[in-house]
């Protein structure tokens, strides 16, 4: 069996077994103040990480380019409380126009 296919099926299991867990757990402990404030901010660790990484990486490598102006130009967006469907296009629009006219990396 191919490498890539163990990592799938351990994947699989891993992320089934973290699932099957949630629903085991005795409610008790899920209602702890402590645990409910924790998992309200593991979401937005984790779209706050992917964003980092794919806005900032390039493989193995950190990568300064238009990404960078177009998160900035979404930041902004949202500050002035845009529709989220403007935000996303604003944001493409303005690092594919610095893509197309070579203005960054």
């Amino acid at each position: 069996m191919d490498a890539r296919w163990v990592a799938v099926i351990a994947s699989s299991v891993i992320a089934f077994a973290l699932k099957f867990s949630g629903n085991i757990i005795p409610e008790k402990y899920l209602e702890n103040p402590k645990v409910k404030s924790i998992s309200a901010l593991v979401p937005i660790v984790m779209l706050s990480a992917l964003v980092v990484v794919q806005t900032f990486g390039v493989g193995q490598a950190l990568v300064i380019d238009a990404r960078i102006v177009g998160l900035i130009f979404a930041v902004i967006l949202l500050l002035m409380r845009a529709p989220f469907i403007v935000v996303v296009f604003g944001a493409a629009a303005i690092a594919a126009i610095l893509r197309y006219f070579e203005l960054t990396n």
